[in-house]
């Protein structure tokens, strides 16, 4: 991490102190006030002591946002997407009225008129696939990777994204498939230049131009919502992006049905195009991280649980590569926090081989007993209350499941009350309801 010195001779322990230290310190924050650096600090402070397995002053609470920043304040997603500055009064108001421990940003909700210019193809989004009133996006799933490209990922993944990857993703980009190699061996860079002289190759990067023109607006918007959040005193949360290579190569290049049909007809080539993965997942992890001032990495898992594959499977196909990742950026000194989406109770035995306190994982489908028992002393976790319960629930159960939770997990430490994925919808009391909860049930 830059400014530390003999970075690379430090203990992984060491790594995250300096983290840590870092993220209390919040260097190039702005207080509005002594309170509000008082209130960023304990709310740090919070979820530092929960991640290393110590009793902080209560049990931290993490609230299921999603896009619900944008209907609390009167606006639908199309909204949000297209102008900016409905999106940053959305989630600053969001902030401002429910005082999380963490804040809440607007950085997942993509610009809209930067993802039409591209041609996006990856996802449908409100007025493009979907109805205007869509509460969230849709994902695309397809095969844009074929299944005799293996070795033309693997030999130079760069290449592979810029070639072919996304004139296949994104319909401005289509040009893209007439650029020369990105070939380290051509010594001369005007065979490669020489390319840039077909006019749909001029456009499409005319259109780039102009989409990094737009996507500068966007970024704007939400620094400044950021920036504003940490003056006031909120904790940043996520410092990092990750996930699992196999879920790389599932979701947006070989789709459901490639992944499966490769597990038995091309396991060798999985495993290879997955150990080449490795290293690219960590090094974007460690880059998001040293940008930000958490050092808590954020990982969505979405083929690992019991309902894709079997035990036997996730052992062989999913958790080798994807604990090399964890260990490599638990190595950095980095906190991974896996979301393991659908049901990882089958997967409690082989997770909780992590060093002790260096992994947040965040359950969505759990016996938070179970978790308790299996890693209570070896891993903080989060979850679950569930979307269903804060989306059409009433306060009064909302907060009786939480004050559950909290005296099911919450004894000695080590769990962060949160909801078990985000939502769209609710009635707000139920949000209060989660926060009230933590205020009167956990604290120690």
């Amino acid at each position: 991490m830059e400014g530390v010195e003999n970075w690379e001779k430090l203990t992984w322990e060491e790594k995250r102190e300096e983290r840590f230290k870092k993220w209390l310190d919040a260097p190039g924050v702005t207080f509005n006030n002594a309170e509000a650096k008082k209130k960023y600090c304990e709310r740090v402070t919070r979820f530092i002591k929960v991640i290393k397995l110590q009793e902080p002053d209560r049990v931290p609470c993490m609230l299921p946002t999603g896009y619900y920043p944008a209907v609390y304040a009167g606006y639908s997603l199309k909204e949000v997407m297209y102008d900016y500055q409905k999106l940053s009064d959305a989630w600053r108001k969001f902030n401002r009225d429910f005082q999380a421990d963490s804040f809440a940003s607007p950085g997942l909700v993509y610009p809209g008129r930067v993802i039409e210019m591209i041609g996006h193809k990856l996802h449908k989004w409100p007025g493009h696939g979907l109805p205007d009133n869509a509460p969230m996006y849709q994902f695309v799933e397809g095969t844009y990777m074929k299944p005799e490209e293996y070795d033309e990922f693997m030999e130079n993944p760069t290449d592979f994204w810029m070639r072919t990857f996304l004139p296949r993703t994104a319909g401005a980009l289509e040009p893209f498939q007439n650029l020369a190699p990105f070939n380290p061996v051509l010594t001369n860079p005007l065979a490669w230049v020489m390319s840039f002289s077909r006019p749909d190759v001029q456009k499409a990067f005319e259109t780039l131009i102009e989409a990094g023109k737009e996507i500068t607006k966007w970024r704007d918007a939400v620094g400044e919502v950021n920036r504003e959040a940490l003056a006031e005193g909120f904790a940043s949360f996520g410092g990092g992006m990750g996930g699992a290579p196999f879920d790389n190569l599932s979701d947006v290049l070989r789709g459901t049905t490639g992944i499966v049909m490769d597990m038995y007809r091309q396991t060798g080539k999985i495993k290879e195009a997955m150990e080449r993965l490795v290293p690219i997942i960590v090094k974007l992890a460690v880059k998001g991280s040293n940008a930000s001032l958490s050092p808590v990495v954020s990982m969505p898992l979405h083929k690992g649980d019991k309902s894709f594959m079997s035990g036997k499977q996730f052992e062989e196909f999913y958790w080798p590569t994807f604990k090399k990742v964890l260990l490599g950026m638990i190595d950095e000194g980095l906190v991974p926090m896996p979301f393991a989406e659908g049901n990882y109770e089958p997967r409690l035995v082989i997770i909780k081989e992590m060093p002790r306190s260096s992994v947040v994982w965040y359950f969505e489908v759990m016996d938070m007993a179970r978790a308790k028992e299996k890693l209570g002393g070896v891993s903080c976790f989060a979850g679950n209350v569930p979307s269903s319960l804060i989306a059409t629930s009433t306060p009064v159960i909302v907060k009786d499941a939480c004050r559950r939770l909290i005296e099911t997990c919450g004894k000695g430490g080590g769990y962060i009350l949160a909801g078990a994925s985000s939502i769209s919808k609710c009635d707000p009391a139920n949000l209060y309801a989660m926060m009230a909860a933590a205020e009167e049930y956990g604290t120690y």
